[in-house]
């Protein structure tokens, strides 16, 4: 074996023992012909899912500003930073996906990349708006979902935001009406309301799996929020545009969250 070979060899020992300390992976990302999750029960998990909407986001990022809620291993962050992103700051509240994040930020040459811990929750302490917001595969893990959705429209969001949950139930939308009588309890058990659906102990194993919204609640909850929606353009996934704050003009109605070591 040649010199050149021998050291190619053992730099992808090295990179595979440390993919290997940081397993399990959730994203299956290809590192220079390693991929992290080879074994992964949905393939290659998430670049099929973004092939599919991958088309529907601007080719070319240059100059903007893009935060990942919820960045796991990275997949979003780095895919972002390859259109050109100027900046690209991915947060997570897991230690373990934060340490993926930045070898797989580390090992694809994407080095300017940022990861920092930081909860949905808090992402006004960040005190700047972005571009784009991606917020995939993080509502049903919350207690608290169209807070978390409230905090992103008023902090962070100053156009895009890319947005999927799990999503059960009904694919119909219904046709809502703008009030209801208190005596009229039949419109909530039509298939098309806007439903979450409360697990209460496990889903799919997992006890973060808090709510499982169907369809039309993902949409009336962007719109609740202050997000107008622009496309769907795959099976979950939405492309939004922050825009009026429903009510808003009766007050104010942003984010309810309680300051932190201010004044009861």
């Amino acid at each position: 074996m040649s010199e050149p070979q021998q050291r190619d060899t053992m730099a992808e020992d090295a990179l595979q023992a440390r993919i290997d300390t940081l397993a399990p992976w959730f994203h299956n990302i290809n590192l220079g012909g390693i991929w992290t999750a080879p074994d992964h029960f949905l393939g290659d998990y998430p670049g099929r899912k973004f092939e599919r909407f991958a088309h529907a986001l601007p080719a070319d990022l240059t100059g903007k500003s893009v935060l990942d809620i919820g960045c796991n291993a990275g997949f979003y962050s780095i895919e972002m930073k390859r259109r050109g992103a100027a900046r690209v700051l991915g947060i997570d509240w897991d230690d373990r996906y934060l340490a993926q994040a930045r070898l797989a930020a580390e090992a694809l040459a994407f080095d300017d990349v940022e990861f920092a811990k930081l909860s949905v929750y808090d992402v006004g302490s960040l005190g700047e708006q972005f571009d784009v917001v991606i917020f995939m595969g993080v509502l049903y893990h919350l207690r608290h979902p169209l807070l978390a959705l409230d905090l992103i429209r008023e902090h962070v969001a100053r156009d895009m935001l890319i947005f999927q949950s799990l999503t059960r139930g009904a694919k119909a939308v219904a046709e809502i009406a703008d009030d209801y009588d208190f005596n009229e309890p039949d419109a909530f058990d039509e298939p098309g309301y806007p439903k979450l659906h409360f697990v209460e102990r496990e889903f799919a194993h997992d006890w973060t799996n808090w709510w499982v919204p169907n369809r039309a609640a993902n949409e009336a909850m962007l719109r609740a929020a202050g997000f107008t929606i622009e496309s769907g353009p795959h099976d979950e996934v939405y492309i939004c545009r922050a825009g009026p704050v429903p009510f808003a003009d009766y007050g104010p109605v942003g984010a309810v969250y309680p300051a932190v070591g201010g004044s009861k």
